[in-house]
């Protein structure tokens, strides 16, 4: 299946958010310390288009938004990258959107300068999990701190 990724714009900031919360639940990602919930959900094209060294990416299959990914400073430093909300719908899982998506943000660190990305999961999103180690995330003992979700088991640092 085809599929395209591009830049967010205002007008898939519904479709996003709808699939970010819809996922949350699946996963049980529900409530204070999980991404779903975070005030940026609510209109993501706002928040990265106007946050220097942000970007948040979309794939899109006959131009319906089926997934996002998204990277952005963690805790406004300058050397060290968030990967952000990688969430996609159940049918569109398993066709290599999450990998180009991730592979896209990290390009965008790099170009940002940053020397290393940091991510926070769950231990249930196994997929996702595999994905990250494939990329090259090594797995870390605890969350860096600042960590906004507390709620998250799995952390990981990816050297840039």
């Amino acid at each position: 299946m085809k599929f395209i990724i591009e830049e967010i714009q205002q007008t898939d900031d519904q479709a996003i958010c709808q699939i970010i919360k819809d996922v949350g639940v699946e996963y049980g990602a529900i409530g204070e310390g999980f991404g779903p919930s975070d005030d940026e959900v609510l209109t993501m094209s706002k928040f990265y288009n106007k946050r220097s060294k942000s970007m948040y990416f979309v794939a899109k299959i006959d131009d319906v938004v089926v997934g996002g990914c998204g990277i952005a400073p963690f805790n406004d430093s300058y050397e060290v990258c968030e990967l952000k909300k990688l969430f996609l719908l159940p049918d569109s899982r398993g066709l290599g959107i999450g990998r180009k998506l991730t592979e896209k943000c990290l390009d965008f660190a790099q170009s940002q300068d940053f020397k290393s990305c940091y991510l926070d999961t769950l231990q249930v999103m196994n997929s996702a999990i595999l994905l990250y180690e494939s990329i090259g995330f090594q797995h870390l003992d605890k969350p860096l701190a600042g960590s906004e979700h507390g709620g998250c088991d799995v952390w990981m640092l990816k050297h840039l």
